[in-house]
């Protein structure tokens, strides 16, 4: 198996198992006996078995050859060997105590770049080819609509504005015009008996003063 496919499968599998502090490096400056190494933490000695287990199946089913696995009985270390890679799974108070990083760690590899680089391989390799660039171009050409069934639109906005014009329009109404109201037969009534009470009062007026002369000429 290609190093490059080999450390995508063995970061798939630490991740699926919820593996902690995922870091490999590259060797092959240091020693001829591998390409990398990784180390990761497990934070109890189940999980560091299943991280083990998880390596070795996913491999396996890659078509990749899982050389030894150490360390399953006590669960603190448990060291997985691939060949061109060693996998070390350790408790996080083992692996402070050690330090791998320091020994190995010269030149990390970036596992993102190494996952997407690896997928975008496979990728590339399942897409089909396409067969002529004529073939490709009249693809994305849009489809042109035909002529008929454009008219229908032509035609209903030429009935709407038909319609619009034979609307008839809204009434004017008249606004601050004062109408005249004619007074009613009684209220005339009321209006004349006033006028002829007014009347009688002024004529009145003068025998009152001259009787009013006679009682004092009397006294």
């Amino acid at each position: 198996m290609d190093i490059k496919k080999l450390q995508a499968v063995v970061v798939d599998a630490l991740e699926d198992v919820k593996g902690q502090d995922i870091v490999m490096f590259d060797t092959t400056h240091l020693t001829s006996l591998f390409d990398r190494i990784a180390v990761v933490s497990g934070t109890s000695n189940r999980q560091t078995k299943a991280l083990a287990a998880s390596v070795r199946d996913k491999v396996k089913e890659n078509g990749g050859e899982v050389v030894g696995l150490e360390g399953e009985d006590t669960g603190e270390w448990v060291l997985v060997d691939l060949g061109d890679m060693i996998v070390h799974i350790m408790q996080p108070a083992i692996r402070q105590y050690y330090r791998l990083e320091e020994i190995w760690g010269e030149k990390p590899v970036k596992l993102g770049a190494a996952k997407r680089k690896s997928t975008a391989e496979g990728k590339e390799a399942a897409a089909p080819k396409a067969k002529s660039k004529h073939l490709a171009a009249s693809k994305e050409e849009p489809e042109a609509k035909p002529v008929n069934e454009r008219k229908p639109a032509a035609r209903k906005t030429a009935a709407t504005k038909t319609t619009a014009a034979k609307k008839p329009a809204a009434p004017k109404v008249a606004v601050g015009k004062t109408v005249k109201v004619a007074p009613s037969k009684t209220a005339q009534a009321e209006v004349k008996a006033k006028r002829a009470a007014k009347a009688v009062s002024a004529e009145a007026e003068p025998a009152k003063k001259v009787i009013r002369r006679v009682k004092k000429a009397a006294e």
